[in-house]
């Protein structure tokens, strides 16, 4: 049976290959939007994640970590006292625009805290030493920012909200969701950044639990302190991070719509494809049944011919996916392919495959075998 399947499959190499492109363009269609969308995701709580502290507190209502809201900086006293609590540091995160040397504005994320080192902050570190920010008016810029400010280098000075800042460091991978490149300074520079919003202020505290400490003990006491603060665990906060931008800018939407497109494709593809090869081997099906075969017996035929279409379809489309990935990388788009994508890809083609078979399965379920034998 798989000889026969083969053989009907391969009889038309241009349609094979049409089969083949289609299931693969699917694949690579749903591997592509998938990768970028977790890599968008991943940019949009990545400092959550790097960042060595276990609980986060908040103003009220803060969407995500990019739109940051003020409240006292003194409610510092009031965790740091908490049981359970091993530290707890003021964290300032604010947009503020840096003026380039063409003349030119751009926004950055600035990060601001009083000891980087001790929170594991910024965690990949190209050149320079944080330890280094609380000196004076010194800022660390990630890479990334040269798309939008331009080639930069230590040494140089930028314009941060009309303060010179001397750049001491590079980092790499400190992205956000929103694209804009993210800095680092000392906390009481960021202050003096923006004094009218930030004074006293802080937007985070950040908070690492003690060897042993219960973490849900420690944050509900923390929330009885600061009745008025949200607090949320590192995984609750960096959910909350992602889910704004899924929820919020209808990036989920595109990407279900677009990998439904892609899977319709798909189907469209090897539906048509398999239909018109059964439809041209129709006697060769009746030959099946004239000597004794069964609807279990053409289908498992019709099956066989999906499952090779699926597997070399996939392969084709996974190559492409991965083909593509450093070409994402040079437009600024991260692209995460984990395993488990891939295996729900693989599933996913032979799924698609087979189901689009059934159309021409019931074309030839009901094949009288006695047309063999007409002319």
């Amino acid at each position: 049976m798989v000889h026969l399947a083969t053989k009907i499959l391969l009889d038309d190499k241009t349609r094979f290959l049409t089969t083949v492109s289609g299931v693969g363009f699917s694949v690579m269609l749903v591997i592509v939007q998938v990768g970028i969308f977790l890599g968008m995701l991943e940019n949009a709580s990545i400092a959550i994640e790097r960042l060595d502290a276990d609980i986060w507190v908040t103003a009220r209502n803060t969407p995500n970590i990019d739109f940051a809201n003020t409240f006292p900086e003194l409610y510092i006293q009031r965790v740091r006292s908490a049981p359970g609590v091993l530290r707890a540091d003021n964290l300032i995160v604010w947009f503020v625009p840096v003026a380039l040397p063409s003349g030119a504005k751009e926004a950055t994320i600035v990060y601001a805290m009083e000891d980087f080192p001790r929170w594991r902050f910024p965690w990949n570190i190209a050149e320079g030493d944080p330890q280094d920010l609380r000196r004076g008016r010194y800022v660390f810029i990630d890479d990334s920012a040269e798309k939008r400010f331009g080639r930069f280098a230590v040494g140089e000075y930028r314009e941060f909200l009309g303060l010179r800042l001397k750049i001491i460091g590079r980092t790499r991978e400190a992205r956000s969701f929103t694209t804009n490149p993210i800095a680092f300074l000392d906390y009481r520079v960021a202050q003096a950044l923006a004094p009218l919003d930030l004074h006293n202020r802080t937007t985070y505290i950040l908070v690492k639990l003690a060897p042993g400490a219960d973490q849900e003990a420690v944050r509900t006491e923390i929330q009885r302190r600061l009745p008025h603060n949200d607090v949320r665990t590192k995984a609750e906060w960096a959910a909350r991070s992602r889910n704004y931008w899924i929820e919020n800018t209808g990036l989920g939407l595109s990407m279900y719509m677009t990998v439904f497109l892609g899977c319709l494709v798909g189907v469209v593809v090897v539906a048509q494809t398999s239909y018109t090869a059964t439809m041209d081997h129709f006697k060769e099906f009746a030959i099946v049944k004239a000597i004794g075969g069964n609807n279990a017996d053409i289908y498992r035929i019709i099956a066989e011919q999906a499952t090779i279409a699926a597997v070399v379809g996939f392969l084709v489309g996974t190559a492409l996916a991965y083909a593509v990935r450093p070409l994402m990388a040079r437009m600024d788009l991260k692209m995460i392919i984990p395993e488990e994508l891939i295996i729900d890809a693989f599933l996913g083609a032979l799924a698609l495959c087979l189901a689009a078979s059934l159309i021409s399965f019931r074309k030839i379920a009901g094949l009288d075998p006695a047309v063999v034998f007409r002319s």
